[in-house]
């Protein structure tokens, strides 16, 4: 007989009271060979459970739970229905989104991919499927949405303590910024760090602080926004992987960068003379960039005249010296006919452009005054009578 027979076995309370004997006449009880003590004829007083009874109702519900008169076999099937429907329930499924974390007795032993998986049922292995495609956000130097509610602070509150940063040349910067991250390994990111958030939180306030460190005010404020939101995500993956903490930071926002709030009109004024400094340097550089071009083109348009009248000059002297040099070689072969032609062209170029008038010496016989016609006088255009009128006169 085993347990099983032991446990089917149709006690009955009928004059033996239990396996144990002392039925309701005897005064025996229970396994031990006494009865409950009583305190008196009466009764009075707590009594201890009856373990008979006890055992007579966990008979009864046994009995109900089993079909009619199920014999060995049947309780084997039945084990083996259990057995077979805590197998089946080892199957479970993984979604696109997810991963798969499998823990055998609270140890994670592997990672599985979407689809359907099947590990050893619970109590042996169970599952975590951590969403990994979602979208993550952290918030640095202010709380906004969800992690102001978690934080019981209204919405758009600054926190100085993490947005007040100091920069390369020693000046104080107000830096806003959210970082953006998705969990890449599903196993490190649930048990290599015990808070995965506030570690990336962390980490993000320490690189935004050592690369603001490594710049100075004005490149931060001005056209170095985006070098910084790269560097800072650069370095912090660089040290998140060192964690193994499965995180991939996929984005790194600068939402505010100002000065502090105590000096922000100073410092408004400061850029304003700034700018207008630059203003004044670019109108200048644009007067530079019209004037001496100008200027270039002018030298250089004077320079090109100089040489044309220089080659004109130096040609006409070369071809008056030809000429000369050709007139001295014809005198020095006749001198009398070169020296007359030389005087009548020298007298004709005297005499072409003045009046003339004609006197004979008396005393040589001549008249005095000889009138001429003045041909010349005729060929000019407006002065043909004038000149006839001269000429008849003279």
């Amino acid at each position: 007989m085993d347990w099983k027979d032991v446990a089917l076995m149709p006690w009955s309370n009928q004059g033996g009271g239990g396996p144990w004997g002392g039925g309701n006449g005897g005064g025996g009880g229970g396994p031990w060979g006494q009865g409950p003590r009583g305190g008196g004829g009466g009764g009075g007083g707590q009594q201890p459970p009856n373990l008979e009874d006890l055992l007579r109702r966990g008979q009864d519900r046994f009995r109900r739970f089993l079909p009619g008169n199920m014999g060995g076999r049947g309780i084997i099937l039945l084990i083996l229905v259990v057995i077979a429907v805590w197998l089946a329930s080892g199957f479970y499924r993984v979604n696109s989104d997810e991963q798969g974390v499998v823990l055998r007795f609270g140890k994670w032993v592997s990672t599985t991919l979407p689809g359907l998986n099947y590990h050893w049922p619970w109590p042996v292995e169970t599952v975590l499927t951590p969403k990994v495609t979602q979208v993550r956000r952290t918030e640095i130097g202010l709380r906004t949405g969800a992690e102001a509610v978690g934080a019981r602070m209204p919405s758009g509150t600054d926190v100085p303590e993490e947005s007040l940063m100091l920069t390369g040349d020693e000046n104080i910067v107000d830096v806003d910024f959210s970082v953006l991250w998705v969990i890449k390994d599903a196993g490190n990111y649930l048990f290599n760090v015990e808070n995965p958030p506030g570690t990336v939180k962390d980490v993000a306030e320490s690189a935004m602080r050592e690369v603001i460190g490594k710049n100075e005010i004005q490149q931060i404020l001005t056209e170095g926004r985006r070098p910084i939101e790269a560097a800072t995500r650069e370095l912090m993956q660089k040290i998140l992987d060192g964690y193994e903490i499965g995180v991939q930071v996929t984005q790194v926002n600068l939402q505010k960068v100002d000065p502090p709030a105590a000096v922000i009109e100073a410092f408004r004024d400061v850029q304003a003379a700034q700018a207008d400094r630059e203003r004044k340097q670019n109108e200048a550089q644009a007067y530079a960039n019209d004037i001496i071009p100008r200027a270039r083109g002018e030298a250089q348009r004077l320079e090109q005249q100089a040489r044309a009248y220089k080659k004109e000059v130096t040609d006409a002297a070369e071809g008056e010296a030809a000429r000369f040099l050709s007139v001295y070689n014809e005198y020095v072969q006749a001198r009398d006919v070169t020296t007359r032609r030389l005087y009548l062209e020298t007298m004709q170029k005297i005499m072409s452009g003045t009046d003339k008038m004609i006197i004979t010496q008396p005393e040589n016989g001549g008249q005095g005054v000889v009138p001429y016609l003045p041909l010349d006088e005729l060929r000019r255009p407006g002065s043909g009578s004038t000149s006839s009128r001269q000429g008849a006169a003279q």
